[in-house]
C-alpha cells in the first residue's frame, strides 16, 4: 500500500485502469473494422437458356404506293376544271383542259396542207406511172407530203398537253387552280396519290439484319387509330447499309382499302420472330458506358468482375446476350450503380421475375436484410 492512500482508494485506481485497458480495445476493434472494404448488398439471379419469342420495333412513315404532282407542261389559260378536291379518278381521266385556240387554227391549217400534199403527191405518182415526170418530182412531192403530216402530228400533240390527264388511278389532294387561272411548265394542279396499298419504309439495326427477311409478317399502329393493328408483309430489304446509322431500311407492303393510312402518318412496326432459345438477363443489370456493355459478374468468393457482354434484341425487360455469358453464369440485377470490379457482394433477396424489373437499380429494400437471411454462396 503506497503511502498516504486509504484502504478504499486502491480498488476505485484498480477499477479505472480496467476500463482505459477495454475503452482502448474496442477503439482499435472498430479503427480496424472501418479499414475494411465495405460488403454491398444486391440481388443476383443465375442466366440460362430461355424460350424467346422478341419482335423487333421501329417507327416508319407512311408512303402512297404511287405518288405525283400533277403539273402542266405548257404556259396557258385553265379553260375548265373536271375534279374536285378529294376526288378518286380513274387512270388517264381528264382533270384540267387548257385553252387552245391558236392551236386548234394551226391545226386545221395543216390538215389543209397535209390534204393538199397528199393530193398531189398521188396525181404525180400518176403521171410518172405513165412516164410524163421525172422520177426526181415524185421523190420531192412524198418528202412535201410526209413533212405536212408530221407539222400536223406535232400541232395534235401540243393539242393533247392542253387536256391534263391522271397519269394512275387515285385520290387527288386539294385543288390548286381555277377556271381562268395562268399556268406555267411545273405549276402545280393537285396532288394525286394511289394508296389502296401503302408503303411504311422503316430502319433494322446492323445486328439484326439478317432477322429481316421478304415475306415475314408485319404489325402496325399509329395514334390515329389506337385500337387497330394493320397487318402488311415485307417486301423489300435494301441492299445497303446508311453509314451514318448502320442500319438497313426495309420496306413493308400494307394494304389499305378503306383509305385509314394517309401519306405521312408515323407508323409503329412490329416484326414478328418465330419462338427461339436464347440466353437473357434482366435490362437492369447491363450497364451502358458509351457504346460498350457489361454485366457485374459473380465470382465463387462473393467477388464480382465486370464482364463485357454483346446484346442483341431487347423486350418486356429482358435483353439477350451474344456474347460474354454462359449458362449458370451468376450476375448482380440490383445494385450495380455501387459496385466496382473486386467489390464483395452479400445477397439479400432473389432477383425479381423477368419482364417485371424493379423501379430502383441501386438499392433493395429497405427491409430486405432484416426479412431475408443473409447468404454468402
Amino acid at each position: 500500500m503506497m503511502p498516504g492512500l486509504s484502504a478504499p482508494t486502491t480498488p476505485r485506481l484498480l477499477l479505472s485502469a480496467l476500463l482505459c485497458l477495454y475503452l482502448a480495445a474496442c477503439g482499435g476493434e472498430k479503427a480496424g473494422e472501418q479499414g475494411a472494404a465495405p460488403v454491398e448488398v444486391v440481388t443476383t439471379t443465375t442466366v440460362a437458356m430461355q424460350s424467346w419469342h422478341d419482335r423487333i420495333r421501329a417507327l416508319g412513315t407512311v408512303k402512297a404506293r404511287e405518288s405525283v404532282d400533277v403539273t402542266a407542261k405548257v404556259s396557258e389559260t385553265v379553260q375548265q376544271v373536271h375534279f374536285d378536291s378529294g376526288d378518286e379518278v380513274a387512270k388517264g381521266t381528264p382533270l384540267v383542259t387548257l385553252s387552245g385556240q391558236q392551236q386548234h387554227a394551226a391545226l386545221a391549217a395543216a390538215q389543209a396542207a397535209a390534204t393538199e400534199a397528199e393530193r398531189l403527191y398521188k396525181r404525180q405518182q400518176e403521171l410518172a406511172a405513165q412516164q410524163l415526170i421525172a422520177r426526181a418530182a415524185l421523190d420531192t412531192q412524198r418528202a412535201t407530203r410526209d413533212a405536212a403530216r408530221a407539222q400536223m402530228a406535232q400541232i395534235q400533240a401540243n393539242l393533247h398537253d392542253r387536256v391534263i390527264r391522271a397519269p394512275f388511278a387515285g385520290r387527288l389532294g386539294i385543288r390548286q387552280v381555277s377556271p381562268g387561272a395562268l399556268v406555267t411548265p411545273g405549276t402545280v394542279i393537285a396532288s394525286l396519290d394511289d394508296i389502296a396499298r401503302v408503303h411504311v419504309d422503316f430502319p433494322v439495326p446492323e445486328v439484326q439484319m439478317e432477322l429481316a427477311d421478304v415475306g415475314q409478317r408485319l404489325a402496325g399502329t399509329t395514334v390515329a387509330f389506337p385500337e387497330r393493328v394493320f397487318e402488311g408483309t415485307v417486301s423489300v430489304v435494301d441492299v445497303r447499309l446508311d453509314p451514318a446509322t448502320r442500319a438497313v431500311m426495309v420496306r413493308g407492303d400494307f394494304p389499305n382499302p378503306d383509305r385509314a393510312l394517309r401519306p405521312g402518318m408515323l407508323l409503329q412496326v412490329e416484326l414478328e420472330r418465330p419462338e427461339r432459345q436464347a440466353l437473357l438477363v434482366p435490362e437492369i443489370s447491363i450497364v451502358q458506358v458509351g457504346r460498350d456493355s457489361f454485366v457485374y459478374r459473380v465470382g465463387g468468393d462473393s467477388t464480382v468482375e465486370q464482364a463485357p457482354v454483346k446484346i442483341g434484341a431487347r423486350a418486356g425487360g429482358q435483353a439477350e446476350v451474344l456474347e460474354g455469358l454462359a449458362p449458370g453464369d451468376r450476375i448482380v440485377v440490383d445494385g450495380t450503380g455501387k459496385l466496382r470490379a473486386g467489390s464483395k457482394i452479400r445477397e439479400v433477396a432473389a432477383a425479381p421475375a423477368a419482364g417485371k424489373p424493379r423501379s430502383s437499380t441501386d438499392d433493395p429494400p429497405a427491409d430486405a436484410a432484416d426479412a431475408v437471411p443473409a447468404t454468402e454462396g
